[in-house]
């Protein structure tokens, strides 16, 4: 019988096998297994104008909870999403995985990352980069996804419209 890891026993490559799937899932559109991903404490965060703004009282670029990301989910669905009809060509290639420890009140495995998105639109190739950091939990013997903050290299600057899934 193979026991489940608990947190303090994930590895680098669990880790980052996770992290693929989840950018893949993102990338193809494949809008359920990525919301299947997410714990029901979720926040999933873009800040706005400072990596480390108060996202409780500064404008975020995205701030949802666990709710909104369902909500997102089903605006998508409904193809009237204009911004992304058609949808976005997505791929994004996820690097210096690093896991940074636990976090005390939840003892979640916190883990950092960068990216570079290529989103191809019939307006051509628009390059997105940053740093992001995961928060993950075993739920239920897999991994889940309890916070996604993904700090933006130019959040600082006017940005153009984020209407996929970063």
């Amino acid at each position: 019988m193979t026991m489940a890891p608990t947190t303090t026993e994930l590895d680098l490559r669990t880790v980052e096998q996770f992290l693929y799937r989840e950018a893949r899932y993102a990338d193809e559109h494949r809008y359920e297994d990525w919301e299947a991903l997410w714990t029901p404490d979720a926040l999933y965060w873009v800040p706005a104008n400072d990596d480390d703004a108060d996202r409780m009282t500064q404008m975020s670029i995205i701030h949802d909870n666990r709710n909104r990301i369902a909500t997102r989910i089903r605006q998508y669905r409904t193809g009237r999403r204009h911004s992304q009809v058609p949808a976005s060509r997505l791929r994004r290639v996820v690097s210096n995985v690093e896991i940074l420890g636990t976090v005390p009140d939840t003892g979640d495995t916190e883990v950092g990352a960068n990216f570079v998105l290529v989103e191809s639109r019939e307006r051509g190739n628009r390059l997105w980069a940053g740093r992001t950091t995961y928060r993950l939990r075993v739920v239920d013997g897999e991994l889940a996804l309890s916070y996604k903050k993904v700090a933006l290299v130019d959040n600082a600057r006017a940005i153009a419209t984020l209407s996929f899934l970063i």
